[in-house]
C-alpha cells in the first residue's frame, strides 16, 4: 500500500509507516504520475482532488486536513468509489480568535471602550460562527445571526434574514462554505449590491473562503469609500491577490487565521481517526487537550493578547508574492484559553 501526503501537514510524520509505504511532497509535486499508484492521498485545500488528478488512479481513500472541500470533487469521487473524510471543525477556535483579535484591534483604532451597542452580524453559524456569536454575546456584543441552511432545518427564530444584518450590523463576519449553486449559493455573497446596501457598517471581515466576496468589487467601492475597514483572510485567486484590496485592507492575512497548533493537531487527530476506522489499523493518534468548541469562557483583551494580526499584515503586504511562502511556513500560534 502506497500513501502520498501533502508534506506540509503536521504531526503526522512516522505515523502511517507501520502500515504503507509513505511519500511526502510539496503540493506542487502531487501530480497525476506521482498518486497513479496511490492507494491513499492525504491533502490540504491546494491540491484539487478531481479526475484530472485521480483518473485512472487506484486511490480509495482522500483525507484533507481541513472544514473546507471546495477542492474535492465530490461527484467524480463518489462515481470512482473513493471515501473522502474532511476535519470538520479542526481550526474553529483558531478562525474565532482571528475574528475576535481583529475586532478589538479595530475598536482600539476607532477609540471604541465598550462593546455594548455595537451589533456584530455572524453570517453561517456553523463550527467557527457558533464560536464567533458565542464569545461575542459574552463580550456584549448584541450579536445577529444568518444561516438559512440552518434556519430551515431548526425552525429556531434566532436567525435573521441576510437584509437586517445589512441594515443594522456595525460590523459582519462571514463563515459560510463556498457554493456555486442553489438557493442558499455564498459566490459572491458580497457583491457590489450588497457592499452599497450596508447601511451602518464599519467593518466587514472575510475568513470563509475567498469567493465569497467579490475582490474586484470591494477593492473598487474601497476606492470610492474608506468608511468600511476590511479584514482579508481567503482571497479570490489566491495566491494572486487583488493588490489594490490587499493596500487597503486594514488586516490583510495570508489565509492563516485557523493556523493555530491545536487546530493542525485536531486535522490530523482526525484524519488518522478516519483512517484508522476505514483501514481498521491501530494508530498512534495525537491527542489535542484544547476544546474542540473553544475556551469556555473569553476577555477581549485575553484574546487579543493571544494574536496580533498585524505581524502577518505587515508581513504579506511588504511580500504579496510571499503568501504561500508565509502561509506554508506560518509559526502556529496557540488558541486562546
Amino acid at each position: 500500500m502506497k500513501i502520498v501526503i501533502e508534506k506540509n501537514i503536521p504531526y503526522i510524520a512516522g505515523v502511517l509507516e507501520k502500515y504503507a509505504e509513505v511519500v511526502y511532497l510539496p503540493y506542487q509535486d502531487i501530480t497525476k504520475e506521482m498518486v497513479k499508484d496511490a492507494d491513499v492521498l492525504l491533502v490540504r485545500t491546494r491540491t484539487h482532488c478531481n479526475a484530472a488528478l485521480l483518473e485512472g488512479s487506484r486511490c480509495q481513500f482522500i483525507g484533507t486536513a481541513t472544514i473546507g472541500t471546495d477542492h474535492i470533487d465530490f461527484e467524480y469521487c463518489n462515481k470512482a468509489g473513493i471515501t473522502v473524510k474532511n476535519a470538520p471543525g479542526c481550526n474553529a477556535p483558531a478562525v474565532a480568535q482571528y475574528v475576535l483579535s481583529a475586532i478589538g484591534h479595530w475598536m482600539k483604532k476607532e477609540y471604541i471602550f465598550a462593546t455594548e451597542g455595537l451589533t456584530l452580524g455572524v453570517v453561517g453559524v456553523g463550527h467557527v460562527g457558533s464560536i464567533v456569536a458565542r464569545w461575542a454575546r459574552e463580550l456584549g456584543f448584541k450579536v445577529l445571526l444568518n444561516d438559512p441552511p440552518l434556519q430551515r432545518a431548526t425552525s429556531s427564530p434566532d436567525y435573521v434574514p441576510l437584509s437586517k444584518i445589512i441594515h443594522d450590523a456595525d460590523i459582519v463576519t462571514f463563515h459560510t462554505p463556498l457554493t456555486k449553486e442553489g438557493l442558499d449559493a455564498t459566490y459572491h455573497l458580497v457583491d457590489r449590491q450588497f457592499i452599497l446596501g450596508l447601511e451602518n457598517c464599519k467593518l466587514l471581515i472575510n475568513s470563509s473562503r475567498g469567493e465569497v466576496v467579490d475582490n474586484a468589487a470591494l477593492a473598487e467601492l474601497k476606492h470610492i469609500s474608506s468608511l468600511i475597514d476590511v479584514v482579508i483572510d481567503c482571497w479570490e485567486n489566491e495566491p494572486e491577490l487583488n493588490l489594490d484590496l490587499l493596500k487597503m485592507a486594514y488586516i490583510a492575512t495570508p489565509h492563516i487565521a485557523g493556523y493555530s497548533a491545536e487546530g493542525k493537531m485536531r486535522a490530523t487527530s482526525m484524519l488518522l481517526e478516519s483512517i484508522a476506522e476505514h483501514f481498521g489499523w491501530e494508530l498512534d493518534i495525537p491527542q489535542v487537550a484544547a476544546p474542540l468548541k473553544g475556551a469556555q469562557s473569553v476577555t477581549l483583551d485575553t484574546i487579543m493578547k493571544s494574536y496580533n494580526p498585524f505581524f502577518d499584515t505587515e508581513a504579506l503586504k511588504s511580500s504579496p508574492k510571499s503568501f504561500e511562502s508565509l502561509r506554508n511556513n506560518y509559526v502556529l500560534r496557540q488558541e486562546v484559553r
